[in-house]
């Protein structure tokens, strides 16, 4: 599949659930009202538009939410799509708050997961329950560690909030270099109301980084995973450093994602609202074909890019949709 712009479409990121067990102050508002059962696809029919993707050329399939382990016999997916692992799919990765890691962890391994992104965005536990709003840093950082044991690579994503956790990526480089852990810092993103002013929150990544290096050596690195971060070794601790940049600056021009929502929605771009509705299709009796048709008329519409900006002067996010709607 490649779009307008000329860049092949090889990664779907798949959300499973809008659902959460936890409420991160930049993600959601406290009091969410989710998406009752009945409009989210079932998971035979997550798996078909997956299969759909990989006959066109997907390589990396990505599960995400919400949180996705909250979803009721989801390792049956992870069964089904680790088994196409080496069938022209690269891999199966998981993006997870880490509250049900411990439970899943082998599971996982066992499906043929190899990589896992836990979000931690601090180490001090009441710092974490704020961020979280009644999450305990305890069961996070069991499912962290049972992922290791289990074998599975782990990167810990973490949102860099002005005023809150700014002070402490020196730490968590150091406990991410300290555990094996490669450690990726994102900025906020402008999607969804929330309670609070995202301005507020904002904290640019080249700030971060031009701190980061008065304490360490950050050295370049060709290092890719196939999303937007740009990667950095860390050469006290031998690991990595990430960087996802919406605002300071954009991955567009590089971009290689596309996503599906639970409800089977498809958005070609993360910052627009241009979608297709693949649950439609699905429930209309398509067949394979029409299927594949409707994916490559959605890709057909990919845009060049997103518009994301935070400004002062505008209190309304970007986009209306929570980033746990699109699929984090």
């Amino acid at each position: 599949m490649i779009d307008p712009f000329g860049r092949a479409i090889t990664y779907l990121r798949v959300s499973v659930t809008d659902r959460c067990d936890l409420r991160c102050v930049y993600c959601m508002a406290e009091d969410m009202h989710f998406l009752p059962k009945a409009e989210l696809l079932s998971l035979e029919e997550l798996y078909r538009v997956c299969a759909a993707f990989m006959r066109l050329g997907t390589r990396k399939l990505r599960i995400t939410g919400g949180e996705p382990l909250v979803r009721r016999d989801v390792m049956s997916l992870f069964r089904g799509l680790g088994s196409r692992i080496g069938e022209g799919l690269d891999e199966v990765t998981l993006t997870t708050n880490g509250t049900l890691l411990d439970r899943h962890a082998a599971d996982l391994f066992a499906a043929g997961v190899r990589r896992v992104n836990v979000s931690l965005d601090t180490l001090d536990p009441a710092r974490f329950a704020a961020i979280t709003r009644w999450g305990k840093i305890e069961k996070t950082l069991e499912g962290i560690f049972a992922a290791k044991t289990a074998g599975l690579a782990v990167k810990i994503n973490a949102v860099a909030l002005k005023g809150v956790n700014e002070h402490e990526f020196d730490t968590m480089l150091a406990w991410c270099g300290e555990h094996g852990f490669d450690l990726c810092l994102i900025e906020t993103m402008p999607l969804g109301a929330i309670d609070g002013d995202r301005a507020d929150q904002y904290l640019p990544l080249s700030l971060v980084r031009a701190r980061l290096r008065q304490t360490w050596t950050l050295e370049e690195t060709g290092y890719r995973t196939g999303g937007p971060a740009r990667y950095f070794t860390v050469a006290e601790t031998g690991h990595r450093i990430g960087f996802i940049t919406p605002l300071t600056h954009n991955f567009c021009e590089s971009c290689n994602r596309v996503r599906l929502t639970c409800t089977g929605t498809l958005y070609m771009c993360l910052g627009q609202d241009d979608q297709a509705d693949l649950r439609q299709t699905l429930r209309s009796g398509a067949s394979d074909e029409a299927l594949e048709a409707a994916i490559r008329a959605a890709i057909a519409r990919k845009p060049k890019g997103h518009d994301f900006i935070i400004d002062r002067r505008h209190t309304q996010p970007a986009l209306e949709r929570h980033m746990s709607v699109t699929g984090g």
